[in-house]
């Protein structure tokens, strides 16, 4: 299929989880795929620190169950999820407040029923109140208002769960404290559930985000559950690595410029292909391919600490409706996934979104005391991850699906050509790799490609 002076038909440039979902879908179609890495690991952004037996994420971005692009993509068979207790748990008041999405509502009736009866009654998983020297009491629904209230976010969550998503893309656009605020919910529903769990999901706390990305977002959070991969993030970048094809993927190669037939790199000379795929971040895709626009970005620290008596809110994520500090949202980790702590210790990790305070770590436990209702002083800090340019800025207007194809035989792909969050990179190379796929099938350049989803089964899987 080659011809001898090509070493493959497409070069990847970066070995994140998009270029190497897209190596995946190349490789499916009978496409040969050459992967250049400048670091000396997979993952990019996606990657986990070992500290004494802690396994601690440099971001540690959400996923959901709901996810589409993490059961099509090929080499993520293997992928488990660890989901959080359902819903979220709010701190409001100096008191903790179960909230989330009614599971099994299959209609507006479902959702008011369901929302009425976590109003009145302790919900199935629900946290047990604590023991002495426990975490602040767990009451049901408090922060969004009235039980009628509850029960409209209720139905609108449920709607939001089946809505198919071109649906959602196809609304007027606002900035998504806007678009709430328009919506008719109550000013405590909104500031006391939505703002938090919308600042986790899209490292916005001020949700200048468009509000066709929140839409989305909710959606997923509707319609699944939020989890984190076993073992930290970095396992769903070196599952999609392991399982290409050995030799496909190569690391500690910097490219230096690429055109529409060749990749030039600082240390191993020409890489001659057929096309070029760039699925570095935003702003190295910018180096490279001059002209294409840098995002804005949410800056993000997450704070990692560990105790030998973690608080007593189980495997939940703890949202400060208060805003009372730097925290945006922490969780127990080790009680969702027992795998990144040693035996016999709790690993908390905290998110601080934005600039961070100076003295980030004792801002962060004077916070964490209050959220979690007990004394922190004895925590161990283990680390302390800021990234400056951790998340692209998704605000209004926003293009969700930003042209992947520059021109024959040049092609981009990422977070900022979509949606920032794994699964809009995840769709992004899912883009990338049809258009790749379908442009060398009409230059002659396959032979006998099976053919990748149609357009129309790509916007089903949004």
């Amino acid at each position: 299929m080659l011809e001898p002076a090509y070493q493959a038909d497409v070069v990847v440039v970066g070995a994140g989880v998009a270029g190497l979902s897209a190596a995946h879908r190349l490789t499916s179609a009978g496409v040969t795929t050459a992967v250049l890495e400048s670091a000396p690991w997979v993952g990019g952004r996606m990657s986990t620190e070992k500290v004494d037996g802690f396994r601690l994420d440099r971001i540690g971005q959400l996923l959901s169950t709901a996810y589409p692009e993490l059961a099509l993509t090929p080499g993520l068979d293997a992928l488990v999820l660890r989901p959080f207790a359902p819903g979220v748990l709010l701190h409001s008041d100096g008191r903790h407040h179960r909230a989330g999405a009614p599971s099994g509502a299959g209609s507006a009736r479902g959702a008011l029923n369901a929302v009425r009866a976590l109003a009145s009654a302790p919900r199935p998983g629900a946290l047990p109140r604590p023991r002495t020297g426990g975490s602040a009491p767990v009451r049901a629904g408090a922060p969004l208002g009235s039980a009628v209230d509850q029960a409209r976010l209720g139905a609108a969550l449920s709607r939001l769960a089946a809505t198919p998503a071109e649906r959602l893309l196809r609304r007027p656009e606002l900035p998504a404290a806007r678009a709430l605020a328009a919506r008719g919910l109550p000013a405590r529903t909104i500031d006391g559930f939505l703002r938090p769990l919308l600042a986790a999901l899209l490292c916005d706390p001020e949700l200048t985000t468009s509000s066709r990305c929140a839409d989305l977002a909710l959606r997923a959070f509707a319609a699944g559950r939020l989890s984190l991969p076993e073992g930290g993030a970095e396992v769903l970048p070196e599952l999609l690595a392991r399982t290409l094809p050995q030799g496909s993927v190569h690391t500690g190669v910097r490219v230096t410029s690429v055109s529409t037939t060749s990749v030039t790199t600082a240390e191993h000379g020409e890489f001659r292909c057929r096309a070029v795929l760039v699925a570095t971040d935003a702003r190295t895709a910018a180096e490279l391919l001059p002209g294409l626009r840098v995002p804005d970005f949410h800056p993000v620290t997450v704070v990692h600490h560990t105790t030998d008596e973690p608080p007593q809110t189980g495997a939940s994520l703890l949202l400060d409706a208060d805003r009372g500090g730097p925290v945006a949202h922490t969780t127990v980790v080790s009680r969702v996934d027992p795998s990144r702590a040693p035996g016999g210790r709790a690993l908390i990790s905290s998110t601080v979104l934005g600039t961070p305070p100076p003295g980030v770590d004792a801002a962060v436990r004077m916070h964490l005391s209050r959220l979690y209702g007990t004394s922190t002083a004895r925590w161990e800090t283990l680390a302390v991850h800021h990234t400056a340019e951790a998340v692209p800025a998704m605000r209004a207007p926003h293009d969700l699906r930003r042209t992947v194809r520059l021109l024959a035989g040049l092609y981009v792909c990422g977070d900022h050509r979509d949606t920032s969050t794994v699964q809009g990179a995840l769709h992004s190379a899912h883009r990338a790799a049809a258009a790749i796929v379908s442009d060398l099938t009409a230059a002659g350049s396959l032979h006998a490609a099976d053919p990748l989803p149609t357009p129309r089964q790509e916007q089903a899987a949004a």
